[in-house]
C-alpha cells in the first residue's frame, strides 16, 4: 500500500511563526510539495520569512504518525510481540506473505525522498532570504537550516531501517522537469549511508537549541521542532543499528552488491562501530537534560503509564504533537470500554515479562501455571501472579481489571468466548491471543462505538531516554564487556521499574560475569521495557533472530469459556521469509524508473 500524500503538519507554530495549517490532499501538485518549475514563484518565497517557514513547516509534515499500525505502518503486529486482529488491513497481508515488488505494502520509498527533496531544496535556497536577515541576522536562518539537515538525515534513517542501503542524493537537487537519465544513482554501502547520515546529525546538533526556541528565546510551543537531543538520539539509535550483526560483517549478503559489483553489506566484523555507538549514547545522557519520568506517588506502574500519559515529561526527547494515539486507544481498548479490542498481546510477550523477584519466568520460583488467586473477589489464573509492575501497565489480560473509554467504573475484562469482550459476541472486533495492549492507551479516549468522541490528545514519543539508557548498555556490553556503566544503566531502568537490580539493593540478582549472559539480560529487558514502541521489529532483524521467533505466536484458547481457555494456542502467523524479511521490497515502478537500482536480496 503506498503512502498517500496527505500530511498535517506535526507543529503548532506560534503565531509568529506559522498563520496557515498545512494540509495536503492526495494528487495534490503544490510548491511545497516538489521542487518547483516556476522559479519566478519559489524564488519570491526565500525572500519572505512566512512563506519560507510555511515550507520548512511542510518538510516537517514528513515525519510519519506511528500510530496507525494496521495500514500505515507494520512495526507493532509483524513482530512477535503483538498481533492486529483484522483480515481487512494491509498488515494482515504482510503477516500471511502477500508482497512483492509489484505488491509493495507499506511502501515509503518515494514518500521520504519527497521529504529529502523538499528539505534539500530549502537549505540550497533560504541563504539570503531578506525579511529574516532584517530581523536577526544569520542566526535564525542557520537555526532553519539546521532542522532541514536533522529532518532529511531522519527520513534517510527511515529508510535505511526499512530497505537497508539507500540512494544518498547529498546537496543535489533534481528540477521537475528532469529527464529519466538525470535521476539515474545507484544504492550506497550502507557504511556510507551510515558515515553520511551521522555526520549531517553532527552538522545539525551545532546549530541546533538545547530547547525548542522562537528566535533564540525558549518557548514551550515549539516544542516537537528539532533540537540537540533530538539529532543526537537519531544518531544513537543510527550507529547502534550500524553495529548490529546484520550490518556489521554480515556473510550471509556477501552477493548483495550494486551492478558494478561493488558490497552493499560490509563483510568484516568491526567491534570499533560498538564504541561509536556507545559514544552516541553516552553524548545523549551528558546533557543532563533529560531524566527517566517517574510518578511523584513512587508507584512505578503510575511511572511506566506516566512516560506516554504525561505529555512533556522529562524522559520525551522527540515526539509527534499531531498523532493518532486517540484512535489506537480505540483499537486497542476492549468492547466492554466502547472499543474495538483487535490489538492482542502475544503470548510470547507475556512470557517475556519478569516477576516480582526480578527474573524470567523460567527462572522464578514465583511462577506458576496452576490454579487461580482471589483478587478483591476476582479469580485470576497464577500466571498473572506475582508479574512485575510493567506486565501490569502494559497487558490486559483475561479478568483483569480496567477503566476507559465509555466504562462508568472498573470492571473485570472478560475474553472467554461468550463474554463480553469474547470472539461469540461480534463478527470481527475480537483479540485473536485473549489478551489487549494496555501501555500507551489512555482511559480518557472514548470516541469508539458508543462513545462520545472525547479523547486525550498527548505526543507521540519517537525517542525516549529509557531508550537511550538501554542503547548504551548493549553497546558497552558488546566492545568492553564489564565496564560498570552497563550494570549501572541497566539497573536505572530496573529501579524505575520496581524490580531487583543486578548487584545492588534489595533482593539483588547476581551481575552476568559473562558477556553472552548480560547480552541475554540487556535483550530480555530491551523487549520489556520497549514493548509496543515499534523498536522489537527492528531489534530482532538486526540481532538476527528474526526466523527464530517469527512464524506461529500464540494465545490464549479463546474458543472456550471455562478454564480450559487458559492454554496455549497457535493465535496467528507471523510470516518470515529469509532473506526477503530483513528489508521491504523496493517496488517494482522504483526499479523500472531507476535502471541503477538493484532489488533487496529474496525479492
Amino acid at each position: 500500500m503506498k503512502r498517500t500524500d496527505m500530511k498535517t503538519t506535526i507543529l503548532k507554530y506560534s503565531a509568529a511563526l506559522l498563520t496557515i495549517a498545512l494540509v495536503f490532499n492526495t494528487g495534490c501538485k503544490k510548491y511545497l510539495d516538489q521542487v518547483p518549475n516556476d522559479r519566478e514563484t519559489i524564488e519570491q518565497v526565500f525572500k519572505k520569512k512566512g512563506p519560507s517557514e510555511q515550507y520548512l513547516a511542510n518538510v516537517y509534515s514528513y515525519i510519519d504518525d506511528e500510530a496507525d499500525q494496521w495500514n500505515s505502518n507494520p512495526w507493532l503486529g509483524n513482530a512477535d510481540e503483538a498481533d492486529v486482529t483484522w483480515s481487512k488491513y494491509t498488515i494482515y497481508a504482510l503477516n500471511i506473505g502477500n508482497i512483492s515488488a509489484g505488491n509493495a505494502l507499506f511502501d515509503t520509498w518515494g514518500y521520504y525522498y519527497k521529504g529529502i527533496r523538499s528539505a534539500t531544496y530549502f537549505l540550497n535556497h533560504i541563504d539570503g532570504n531578506a525579511e529574516i536577515l532584517a530581523l536577526n541576522g544569520q542566526q535564525l536562518i542557520d537555526q532553519y537550516k539546521a532542522e532541514a539537515r536533522f529532518l532529511r538525515a531522519y527520513y534517510y534513517f527511515l529508510l535505511m531501517r526499512q530497505y537497508g542501503p539507500v540512494v544518498l542524493m547529498g546537496e543535489k537537487e533534481i528540477p521537475a522537469d528532469a529527464t529519466a537519465d538525470a535521476m539515474q544513482l545507484p544504492r550506497s554501502p550502507y557504511d556510507d549511508c551510515v558515515n553520511y547520515v551521522s555526520t549531517e546529525l553532527d552538522k545539525a546538533a551545532a546549530v541546533l537549541p538545547r530547547i525548542p526556541s522562537n528566535n533564540g528565546q525558549p518557548s514551550d510551543a515549539q516544542y516537537g521542532r528539532a533540537t540537540v537531543g533530538m539529532a543526537l538520539a537519531l544518531k544513537a539509535r543510527l550507529l547502534l543499528y550500524a553495529a548490529s550483526p546484520l550490518y556489521n560483517g554480515n556473510a550471509d549478503f556477501s552477493g548483495f552488491k550494486t551492478l558494478d559489483g561493488k558490497l552493499l553489506i560490509n563483510q568484516s566484523y568491526d567491534i570499533q562501530k560498538w564504541k561509536k555507538a556507545a559514544d552516541a549514547a553516552k553524548a545523549v545522557i551528558d546533557m543532563g537534560l533529560y531524566s527517566l519520568y517517574k510518578d511523584p506517588s513512587g508507584d512505578p506502574i503510575k511511572s511506566y503509564q506516566g512516560i506516554f500519559l504525561q505529555p512533556w515529561n522529562t524522559e520525551q526527547i522527540f515526539v509527534r504533537k499531531s498523532n493518532g494515539l486517540p484512535n489506537f486507544d480505540v483499537n486497542a481498548m476492549p468492547r466492554q470500554a466502547g472499543g474495538w479490542n483487535g490489538i492482542g498481546v502475544t503470548q510470547e510477550q507475556v512470557d517475556a515479562y519478569f516477576m516480582t523477584d526480578g527474573r524470567p519466568i523460567k527462572e522464578s520460583s514465583l511462577y506458576s501455571e496452576t490454579g487461580f488467586t482471589s483478587v478483591n473477589g476476582v479469580q485470576i489464573y497464577n500466571m498473572y501472579i506475582n508479574r512485575e509492575p510493567r506486565f501490569y501497565a502494559s497487558v490486559t489480560y483475561n479478568n483483569s481489571v480496567f477503566q476507559g473509554g465509555t466504562m462508568q467504573a472498573p470492571a473485570p475484562i472478560s475474553f472467554f468466548a461468550s463474554g463480553p469482550n469474547g470472539k461469540n459476541g461480534h463478527p470481527t472486533d475480537w483479540t485473536k491471543t485473549g489478551y489487549l495492549v494496555r501501555k500507551n492507551v489512555a482511559p480518557q479516549t472514548n470516541a469508539g462505538s458508543g462513545g462520545t468522541g472525547a479523547q486525550q490528545q498527548r505526543p507521540e514519543i519517537l525517542f525516549r531516554l529509557g531508550e537511550i539508557y538501554l542503547d548504551y548498555a548493549e553497546a558497552l556490553n558488546e566492545y568492553a564487556p564489564g565496564n560498570p556503566d552497563i550494570v549501572k544503566y541497566l539497573n536505572l531502568i530496573r529501579d524505575r521499574a520496581g524490580i531487583p537490580q543486578y548487584g545492588n539493593g534489595t533482593n539483588a540478582l547476581s551481575v552476568p560475569s559473562a558477556q553472552l549472559d548480560m547480552r541475554t539480560r540487556i535483550w530480555q529487558e530491551r523487549r520489556v521495557e520497549l514493548a509496543f514502541e515499534e523498536i522489537r521489529w527492528f531489534d530482532i532483524r538486526r540481532w538476527k533472530i528474526a526466523s527464530q521467533v517469527m512464524g506461529d505466536v500464540h494465545g490464549m484458547d479463546i474458543s472456550k469459556d471455562d478454564n480450559s481457555f487458559y492454554k496455549r494456542v497457535v493465535a496467528s502467523n507471523h510470516l518470515f521469509r529469509s532473506p526477503a524479511s530483513y528489508w521491504f521490497p523496493v517496488s517494482q515502478y522504483d526499479l523500472d524508473r531507476e535502471k541503477l537500482m538493484v532489488q533487496n536480496p529474496g525479492w
